[in-house]
């Protein structure tokens, strides 16, 4: 695949300086300092941050309401970008060129998308075992590595987003058909899982009544790394909690769901599923719980319909404290 990764995001929020403090807690790693500035400099600067493997992948920027400014995909050469801007234009859809990017903007969802030339994730695997199970205990007379890590979790990547899309099917074909994702899986009616690297999905697109950002998600080591990342983040403060621990069908990735004090849900997850040969994978059409967890405590109301999405629609939205 010529696409090989989400690059960076821009999530536009009305709070930058409070929603910052959260990324931070959450793992990732601030590239810019604010320090010295003003009440009003903090609350009008743009943030950045990186992840362990992926470099600089989120800019926080002010904004009225809580939305994905901007989203980056990760091309190999000019040749790719060629093709994107040549599908987009099929598509109707506006497109602005430069030698080393394509950008253009969703309808449905109202993100700017930047597919640019970037180089390739470049991840060392870590060691995460070894697990005893019936009939095999290839740990003897040791502990669980995974109870005896002091460090803080830090999330090795952006793994995907989900948007919500006034219009999913033009979103859809948007991604898919103007950009080149491939789609991993749908829910029937409603969303379509879509990848732009070996990952099952980088993008998803779910029928909304307002454009918006529902999540995005990081991945951690294993499924240790969700619940250290949970626990310390609950620790500061229980009221992020959303939906967790539990392991989602589609996808297969263990999930634990927490929320910014924007409104946006971020996810630690781990173990998801992994596409190399298309011709080896069959995408499949869900619809119902299935298509959102295997096992888990059930996701609460505000999951599935964000408590601010009718102050969205409206333009009144406040963040959440």
């Amino acid at each position: 695949m010529s696409l090989h990764r989400l690059t960076q995001i821009v999530m536009g929020v009305p709070n930058v300086e409070q929603t910052s403090a959260y990324y931070a807690d959450f793992g990732l790693t601030p590239t810019n300092d604010a320090s010295g500035s003003t009440a009003e400099e903090l609350q009008a600067a743009t943030r950045t941050f990186s992840t362990a493997d992926g470099g600089e992948q989120l800019r926080i920027v002010h904004s009225p309401r809580r939305r994905l400014v901007e989203l980056g995909v990760g091309a190999d050469d000019p040749d790719d970008l060629d093709r994107v801007a040549a599908s987009l234009t099929q598509l109707g859809i506006p497109v602005h060129r430069t030698p080393d990017s394509v950008t253009a903007v969703d309808p449905g969802t109202e993100v700017l998308v930047r597919v640019s030339i970037s180089p390739r994730v470049s991840q060392a695997p870590t060691p995460t075992g070894p697990y005893n199970g019936p009939g095999t205990t290839p740990r003897l007379h040791e502990r669980a590595p995974g109870i005896l890590r002091a460090n803080p979790v830090r999330p090795r990547k952006l793994g995907h987003v989900v948007l919500g899309s006034t219009d999913q099917e033009t979103s859809q074909r948007f991604f898919q058909e103007g950009i080149g994702l491939k789609v991993s899986d749908t829910v029937k009616g409603l969303a379509a899982f879509m990848r732009c690297s070996t990952d099952h999905h980088n993008v998803l697109v779910q029928q909304a009544p307002v454009a918006f950002l529902h999540h995005t998600s990081w991945q951690v080591d294993d499924v240790d790394e969700i619940g250290r990342g949970a626990t310390a983040m609950l620790e500061a403060d229980p009221d992020r909690h959303t939906w967790g621990l539990g392991r989602h069908y589609i996808g297969s990735n263990f999930f634990w769901y927490l929320k910014d004090p924007a409104g946006n849900f971020s996810e630690y997850y781990s173990d998801l599923d992994c596409i190399v040969d298309d011709a080896l994978w069959k995408p499949g059409v869900f619809e119902g719980a299935k298509s959102l967890y295997a096992w888990g405590p059930p996701p609460p109301p505000s999951f599935l319909h964000p408590e601010d999405l009718a102050a969205l629609m409206t333009g009144a939205h406040t963040p959440a404290q």
